[in-house]
């Protein structure tokens, strides 16, 4: 399927030039696995004594690869991270379990670790065998190409429905001392994130323990991937890993509260931004990336609640995807959102064009000006719904026949 979807019309001009993060290495093969001819195989290697951090789905039938994860995460250390594309290991029981292990002692043996430091992750078709045979057959050429330039490939391997790779870096300091944080992503469909994305795995050069980066990853994809839907279907291979390699000669930072840490702070936050946002750039059949911005809820978590909900709105989606400044739906998602709001304050806006004010429609609304901002690539929505102090803005797409025709034919 992902061999012959188009580039999405939401993506970035190329993949960035991501720099090697010191320690890091990345390779990818094309296994088999459910494509032919396209890599479907990465693996992702960090030297001994790394230390990682984790967001997992909270589905309650999470696939196999995420069980093993939640397992091994709190030893805090890392080697490895294996991850194919095309079978997503989920709901097999005994032999889903099984087949996870099998690809961690392979990939544990290649690499003389243990096997607990080998994380499994896998997305694609939920419910059929995973070929782990064949997985397990290309661990040894997966460990002879290691090099520190592969992320590119790494980023097309975990690609399914994604219509291109994506990937993100920044840069900042600890101590003085230069630090590198990169991420490769994918997602395309099937995202109301209850973590972070589908997949994402994130690398930095920082010599942090993980009881330092568990709390800054957790808040990173709270204000990012938690803010991200494409067609409000949690997946259960969502997977979000942060590994650190420790090269970094900077010294030991303990608390991740240490004002030494702000760089970082910042760094990780806008490589989680950048990929929650190239997530649905490409979301399935997307025509339009769509923001929306609440302001004067209860609170904040009220005001993302509120925002997802009308980010998840079938007949907002279709109505941005025709042009269509069709306010009253976005007054019927906020509604069924069941937060706290203040009807009289209700106001909507498309573009920083108010269509609606305290509570009532704007009169003699000249919607040229709306129309014109819904026929770009780029839609914003304002809303506000009280006179709290509750802000939040989530992003999402419009929804197309695209969707409907990658999905009617996803298994095929």
């Amino acid at each position: 399927m992902a061999e012959v979807l188009s580039r999405s019309p939401l993506a970035p001009e190329r993949f960035p030039e991501i720099p090697p993060v010191p320690g890091v290495r990345f390779s990818a093969v094309a296994a088999g696995i459910r494509y032919r001819d396209r890599l479907d195989l990465m693996l992702l290697e960090v030297p001994e004594g790394s230390s990682v951090a984790g967001v997992l789905t909270r589905s309650a039938t999470p696939g196999h690869p995420v069980l093993w994860c939640r397992k091994h995460l709190p030893r805090g250390r890392a080697r490895a991270v294996i991850a194919n594309a095309g079978n997503a290991n989920v709901f097999r029981g005994a032999e889903g379990d099984r087949a996870v292990e099998a690809e961690a002692r392979a990939v544990a043996a290649a690499l003389h670790c243990p096997v607990e430091e080998v994380f499994v992750a896998s997305t694609g078709v939920i419910g059929e065998r995973l070929p782990v045979e064949r997985i397990t057959a290309r661990v040894p050429e997966l460990v002879r190409s290691l090099c520190a330039d592969g992320i590119a490939e790494a980023a097309r391997a975990i690609m399914t429905t994604d219509t291109f790779p994506k990937g993100a870096f920044a840069r900042c300091t600890i101590d003085g001392v230069p630090v590198t944080v990169a991420g490769i992503a994918k997602g395309s469909g099937m995202i109301a994130p209850d973590m972070a994305t589908m997949l994402a795995f994130l690398v930095t050069d920082a010599r942090l323990p993980a009881s330092v980066l568990q709390p800054l990853l957790a808040a990173a994809a709270d204000a990012s991937f938690h803010c991200i839907t494409v067609d409000g279907d949690t997946s259960t291979s969502d997977t979000l890993l942060l590994l650190a390699s420790g090269r970094a000669p900077h010294h030991p930072v303990l608390d991740p509260r240490d004002s030494r840490l702000a760089g970082f702070v910042d760094a990780l936050a806008a490589v989680c931004g950048d990929l929650a946002l190239q997530v649905v750039r490409d979301g399935e059949g997307a025509q339009k990336l769509v923001a929306i911005t609440v302001e004067g809820a209860v609170d904040d978590a009220s005001a993302r609640r509120i925002g997802l909900t009308v980010a998840n709105s079938p007949l907002v989606k279709t109505a941005i995807a025709g042009g269509d400044a069709n306010w009253g739906r976005v007054v019927a998602a906020v509604g069924r959102a069941k937060e706290p709001i203040e009807p009289e304050a209700l106001s909507v806006a498309f573009g920083g064009h108010w269509v609606a004010r305290d509570g009532a429609a704007v009169p003699d609304l000249d919607e040229a000006a709306v129309s014109a901002h819904l026929a770009g690539r780029e839609v914003h929505i304002a809303l506000v719904v009280g006179r709290g102090p509750g802000r939040a803005r989530v992003w999402t797409c419009d929804l197309t026949r695209g969707y409907v025709d990658i999905n009617t034919a996803y298994r095929s």
